[in-house]
């Protein structure tokens, strides 16, 4: 018997280790890219281009920044095309907005089809499953006539209301709801003379404040990420009207003056808020692993 148990301790034990193991193996593989681009934004363009990467910084990092605002770097097309604060203030106006309609009232959507018994309440969720198989690019031409004859081009109301229609945001919040959100405290709450709306405030948000903050770390990123609606909807080209994705792109497709060291900086730009958001969220994330596991 005690042979066994030993054994046993001893496969515990190197399960463990195996398991360490391949989560340090993915921590690296997943943060490997950024390090590098991290790197690389502080290296000068001769040094990237004789020796792609490094895993030492060098010291061109501030010039390479001042390099965005110089008149004369890049025959003055960083100048030009990129000013670090316009686009951080686009893109947080769109993002943050489209993050905040997407989490509320795909939040709210998914609470009634959970809360609430009506007769088409079943077909409302096969719509919706429905709707997230098409994709944005379907819609994107009969989007861009429409707002051609509204006269909604060069404007972010396009960019964000939609946001309020998120199915596999509402599809999320429902598959967590059905597992984690008990509806006997929604019950106690009528009898204690709660209104719905206060229910849902007072009550709901708070328990599921878990699955709103991963929703949010996933319309945040895909928000701010998204090159191809803003390019397709802000015709104008107007540098105040960019969001930081364009500005990316613009810096990155210089056939001339090519300066890797300042392309790697602005990649670097793009991708810190995005880095932020996830560290300041990411507990949520592990809390509402553990809690579906414990409910599962």
């Amino acid at each position: 018997m005690a042979a066994e148990l030993k054994d046993y301790t001893k496969s515990i034990k190197i399960q463990q280790v195996i398991r360490f193991v391949v989560c340090v193996i993915l921590t690296i593989i997943a943060l490997l890219p950024i390090y590098l681009i991290l790197m690389n934004a502080t290296r000068e363009h001769q040094a990237i281009q004789s020796n792609g990467f490094s895993l030492v910084p060098g010291g061109n990092l501030i010039k390479n920044f001042k390099a965005l605002g110089d008149p004369t770097a890049g025959n003055g097309v960083y100048k030009r095309s990129f000013n670090l604060w316009i686009g951080y203030r686009n893109s947080l106006i769109i993002a943050g907005s489209s993050t905040l309609l997407s989490i509320f009232f795909s939040g709210a959507t998914a609470y009634g089809l959970s809360v609430y018994e009506f007769k088409l309440r079943q077909v409302a969720r096969s719509i919706i499953l429905a709707v997230m198989m098409v994709p944005t690019q379907v819609v994107s031409v009969g989007m861009l006539n429409f707002m051609l004859q509204i006269h909604w081009t060069d404007n972010y109301a396009p960019l964000i209301l939609p946001a309020i229609a998120a199915p596999s945001v509402v599809f999320f919040m429902l598959q967590y709801m059905q597992s984690s959100f008990p509806l006997d405290i929604v019950e106690a709450a009528r009898i204690d003379g709660s209104g719905e709306f206060r229910t849902f405030i007072q009550i709901a948000l708070p328990m599921l404040k878990p699955a709103f903050a991963v929703q949010a770390i996933f319309a945040f990123v895909t928000s701010w990420n998204n090159f191809y609606t803003p390019s397709m909807l802000l015709l104008s080209g107007d540098l105040n009207m960019k969001t930081m994705p364009m500005m990316v792109s613009t810096i990155l497709g210089i056939r001339r003056s090519i300066d890797y060291g300042v392309n790697y900086l602005v990649v670097m730009l793009s991708v810190l808020p995005v880095v932020i958001i996830y560290m300041c969220l990411s507990k949520f994330i592990v809390r509402g692993v553990a809690l579906g596991a414990v409910k599962g």
